[in-house]
């Protein structure tokens, strides 16, 4: 039997790594609150603590930078490509 694996959203990980980092209830508390495994939720909590330094040494704003410069080469490419094609297109039109 192959079951289809369920898909969480950020912000629902997010809302759940935040009760799990308050500590007020335990991981199986919460795995029962919210309808998930007590290791995904232990994952999500893990990756939220390991996240929380980039917050405050600006690799995030870094990496948007470098996502922004790759958006903009790749825009580039794509204008060149068109280019390339319809000239193509107008030569074997003939």
């Amino acid at each position: 039997m192959t079951g289809k694996r369920k898909r969480y959203t950020a912000d629902f990980k997010a809302k759940v790594a935040l009760e799990a980092l308050k500590g007020e209830l335990t991981l199986s508390q919460l795995a029962t609150k919210h309808g998930v495994h007590q290791t995904m939720i232990a994952a999500w909590r893990k990756q939220a603590i390991e996240g929380l330094s980039g917050v405050f040494s600006g690799r995030a704003e870094a990496s948007e930078g470098a996502r922004e410069g790759e958006i903009d080469k790749l825009h580039a490419k794509i204008g060149q490509l068109v280019v390339e094609r319809d000239f193509l297109a107008k030569a074997f039109g003939r």
